[in-house]
């Protein structure tokens, strides 16, 4: 059995990552009277006067940080190790953890989401941004593992990571409102866990390997 180094052990921290969000998402409206998960966005719970912002932030503490550094693991961890589409889809996704990380910390939505002022027309923007930046890479990732015969299982993981976004950008625009919350937390999950997943994949060295070859002939 290969010897784990620390860049391998730096994959766990994708599963941090969506532990620490999943306990925000799940325990942050027990701060917020009359929350209903079913209708509300994930972001109410962190809006600038939220009465469950101070609990989002404590159980959020690790998401952004833990997931940041578990891409950039995979990142520095694939260089010349998978075909050239599907390096162009981890290093898409790894820009979309930094625009969401560094975009929703700097524009908060500031309680009242139907007043465009320039904070939430900034939190509308990181939003375009993380949502195209998600689904150009997971396409790269999946016409980059498919394309071989070593990484079909992680573009299996990000087809369904694809499928469950799009299902729920169309439920949140189709579905009733009362149910706009159930379909934006497919959205939502399905970046967070699919970076879990990278992570995982680097844990147990999944990634590349003796796909070198493969990536010579694609450079």
């Amino acid at each position: 059995m290969k010897k784990r180094t620390l860049i391998n052990w730096l994959g766990l921290l994708g599963i941090v990552s969506l532990l620490s969000y999943t306990a925000a998402v799940v325990l942050s409206p027990l701060a917020y009277p009359g929350y209903d998960w079913k209708s509300q966005a994930v972001s109410d719970l962190s809006a600038a006067n939220a009465p469950s912002l101070a609990l989002w932030n404590q159980l959020n503490s690790l998401y952004g940080l833990c997931g940041i550094v578990c891409v950039m693991a995979v990142c520095v961890f694939i260089e010349n190790k998978l075909n050239k589409t599907l390096r162009i889809g981890v290093y898409l996704f790894a820009a979309m953890n930094w625009v969401s990380a560094v975009g929703y910390s700097a524009f908060p939505l500031t309680g009242d989401n139907t007043q465009m002022t320039f904070q939430n027309r900034m939190h509308i923007a990181v939003t375009i941004a993380v949502v195209v930046l998600s689904i150009a890479s997971l396409i790269c990732i999946i016409i980059g593992g498919f394309s071989g015969k070593n990484n079909i299982s992680l573009a299996t993981w990000a087809a369904a990571a694809l499928a469950m976004m799009c299902a729920g950008a169309v439920g949140t625009n189709a579905a009733p409102p009362e149910l706009f919350g159930v379909f934006e937390r497919l959205s939502v999950f399905a970046a967070t866990g699919f970076n879990a997943v990278l992570g995982v994949y680097l844990f147990t060295d999944k990634l590349g390997g003796s796909n070198n070859e493969q990536a010579k002939k694609q450079l």
